[in-house]
């Protein structure tokens, strides 16, 4: 946020710290089967014996038997127990906000899009938080344009090396090769992380794409919730959030409907036909926003595993306790509960995929990312087909999992790509073909 306080220069560097940590201990975890250091598993004989709660189970024990009982009730159901016990609540009184078009440039990228620079202000003043987005549209579509969204991790800069894109002022994660210096972003930082964002090709292929700094909404650290949007909506005396409120990857998920709020207001844009993605926590970010905003069309996870698309209850790669420890500031109070003891939670990730339905969704793995367990997040899709068909929908056209680099489409898409935790242009091709399958059978407005 633009007018996020600095933090003293100490506290900066216990966070870089912990963060490159991170990296390393995400490489050397990838290099055993058991890690004894954290005690995670990476070896399927280990994989604990479970059973998955069955989303068309009413929570009395009936059976959910028409496509009316799940949209009327067990879907109701199984979005409170995730927003009690996984992500938290989310606000339902919205704070004031105002959108500025900071920017508008016609014949952007070489003539190829139309670019948009747009602030949305949170609460009274100059003073508030704000998110700010950037989008492309490409600048010879006949009409409003479907249109892909997504956060990014270090700022708006990173993802093309346009040099009209203003430089995020929000702390942001990083380092100097990347054109951060004591978690703020430089000039150096332009383009920094333009491979996962190929927008030339998505233009070409008739789509927008609009993204903002996750920063913008709450750094991606523990701070207390001192900082991000988080005060802004505490209740008087209110000083963190309660057991069941949202924390960080809840108020980033809030914050991509918000965009999605400026989205139906830009006749440029067809808010009917919005595409939300991320990519590892903005991956899991994706699936909650997905799940909470019926207005997203289509949704697309990219690595997202433990609390994204893995399934809790396999204990493979990260784990809930894993998660916890290392992320605290992530999920809400109350999952915590289920730290070495994921039988005992009442839902598991296929069920979230399931709160998607009947719209499309695509979950993405890498074979190389065992982090993120591919099979678990492959059992997930499969875990909630069920929901989709009872919706009528095709679901997910396989019942095994596929090898590397044969992606599946149905209504529910999968694939599992060779190589490690990233989003690639691999990754892109077939997100673009998921979406011309699903959402340019419509005819615009």
């Amino acid at each position: 946020m633009n007018n996020m306080k600095l933090y003293d220069s100490e506290a900066q560097r216990e966070v870089t710290v912990i963060f490159f940590l991170s990296k390393f201990f995400y490489v050397l975890l990838m290099t055993s089967s058991v890690s004894t250091a954290t005690g995670q598993n990476y070896d399927e004989s280990q994989v604990p014996r479970y059973e998955l709660p069955d989303p068309l189970i009413f929570s009395n024990g009936k059976n959910v038997d028409s496509a009316a009982a799940w949209r009327e009730k067990r879907r109701g159901e199984i979005l409170q127990l995730f927003e009690d016990q996984v992500y938290g609540r989310s606000p339902e009184k919205l704070p004031k906000s105002e959108i500025t078009v900071t920017e508008e440039k016609t014949g952007a990228l070489g003539g190829l899009a139309s670019r948009k620079q747009v602030t949305i202000r949170f609460g009274d003043g100059e003073s508030g938080p704000a998110l700010n987005l950037l989008v492309y549209v490409p600048l010879n579509s006949s009409g409003p344009v479907p249109l892909f969204v997504g956060l990014n991790f270090m700022g708006n800069q990173t993802v093309h090396p346009d040099p009209a894109i203003a430089i995020t002022t929000s702390w942001t994660h990083g380092g100097v090769d990347e054109g951060v210096v004591d978690h703020h972003a430089q000039k150096e930082s332009r383009g920094a992380k333009a491979s996962r964002w190929p927008i030339e090709k998505i233009l070409s292929r008739g789509y927008g794409v609009a993204t903002a700094h996750c920063g913008d909404l709450d750094p991606d650290f523990d701070d207390g919730f001192a900082n991000g949007i988080h005060p802004l909506l505490f209740r008087p005396g209110q000083t963190k959030p309660r057991a069941d409120q949202w924390q960080t990857i809840g108020a980033w998920s809030w914050g991509l409907s918000r965009a999605m709020d400026y989205f139906e207001a830009d006749r440029k844009i067809d808010a009917n036909r919005i595409v939300v993605l991320g990519h590892s926590r903005l991956g899991k970010t994706a699936l909650w926003a997905g799940a909470q905003d019926p207005r997203f069309a289509v949704v697309i996870s990219n690595n997202s595993g433990c609390g994204g698309a893995a399934l809790s209850r396999r204990r493979f790669g990260e784990t809930v306790a894993a998660i916890n420890k290392s992320f605290p500031h992530w999920f809400c109070g109350n999952f915590k509960n289920y730290d070495n003891n994921e039988q005992a939670l009442p839902v598991d990730q296929h069920m979230l995929i399931a709160l998607i339905a009947p719209r499309p969704v695509y979950i993405a793995s890498a074979a190389g990312d065992r982090w993120a367990d591919p099979k678990g997040e492959f059992l997930a899709a499969l875990g909630a087909d069920p929901v989709y068909r009872l919706l009528g929908t095709e679901g997910l056209p396989v019942a095994t999992m596929p090898q590397n680099d044969f992606p599946v489409q149905g209504t529910i898409g999968y694939h599992v790509r060779s190589g490690r935790h990233d989003i690639t242009g691999y990754d892109w091709d077939r997100y673009l073909d998921f979406a011309d399958r699903h959402l340019q059978k419509s005819t615009p407005p």
